[in-house]
């Protein structure tokens, strides 16, 4: 997809590491400039060095989602820098204990669907505004195979992940005609530093999470960029509302037993 967004201006939240890093460093390569966005400023800034190593044009906001006037300053400060803001990709969220749903402690509830749910509803709620201004742009939520099913011990992260389906499939029919394209990824088990701390505790838990993918390996965070770099392109013009899984299969597996009647 060579030069695909060229000369877009682009805006990646949680790009700090993982897949948002991947995905401004993708985004980057195919052309666009990018607002890169992390709550963690080394990461963020670490970011940046690696796109204007790399030939691209980058900047850093520090930025938490969760905080309206933060996230409202975040796009002003990407119009201020590039003049417009073509294409984002909301992807800063925070992951669940692993802990049955009556052991959620309200301040873990909230503070996940602060980042996760609302934080993604406020970067578009800005975003939408600029991008109506201009006619046209493209959105790409972060969403998750745990919002195409459920698993155990992760209520919040699993609510807050399917939340952002609902949300992104409504805003899709409220802006099309607008000239604005809304659509979520779903990766499946992704090798994430997040997953890597979890993997690092307990050594036993690759083999377990490969064993889950059809696939028989885990994703990459450059796998789920692309997906994302192409939604965000006019090569894909006609899709929106879709909630894509980056899964290696993983959601294409039957649930439970299978009858043949």
């Amino acid at each position: 997809m060579t030069g695909c967004i060229k000369g877009k201006i682009s805006l990646v939240t949680g790009a700090g590491s993982g897949i948002g890093r991947a995905t401004a460093l993708a985004f980057a390569r195919e052309g666009a400039k990018v607002a890169v966005v992390d709550v963690d400023f080394e990461g963020g800034r670490e970011t940046v060095s690696k796109i204007k190593e790399s030939g691209g044009d980058a900047i850093f906001i520090k930025t938490d989602v969760s905080q309206v006037t933060e996230v409202e300053s975040m796009v002003k400060e990407t119009v201020v820098a590039y003049g417009r803001l073509d294409i984002a990709f909301n992807n800063a969220g925070v992951s669940s204990p692993g802990v049955p749903a009556h052991e959620h402690s309200l301040e873990l509830w909230m503070r996940t669907l602060d980042v996760n749910l609302t934080g993604v509803w406020l970067c578009m709620k800005y975003e939408i505004e600029q991008m109506l201004k201009q006619g046209r742009g493209s959105i790409v939520n972060a969403s998750s195979g745990a919002g195409l099913g459920g698993y155990r011990g992760g209520a919040a992260y699993s609510a807050t992940k399917h939340g952002i389906i609902g949300l992104t499939k409504t805003a899709a029919l409220e802006y099309i005609q607008k000239g604005i394209r809304i659509n979520a990824v779903c990766p499946g088990i992704t090798r994430t530093p997040m997953l890597e701390r979890v993997m690092t505790r307990s050594p036993e838990m690759e083999a377990r999470f490969v064993a889950q993918m059809p696939i028989g390996r885990l994703g990459m965070p450059e796998e789920i960029a692309e997906a994302v770099v192409w939604l965000s392109s006019d090569a894909a013009s006609l899709v929106t509302g879709l909630a894509m899984p980056v899964d290696g299969g993983l959601s294409a597996q039957s649930i439970g037993p299978v009858t043949t009647r």
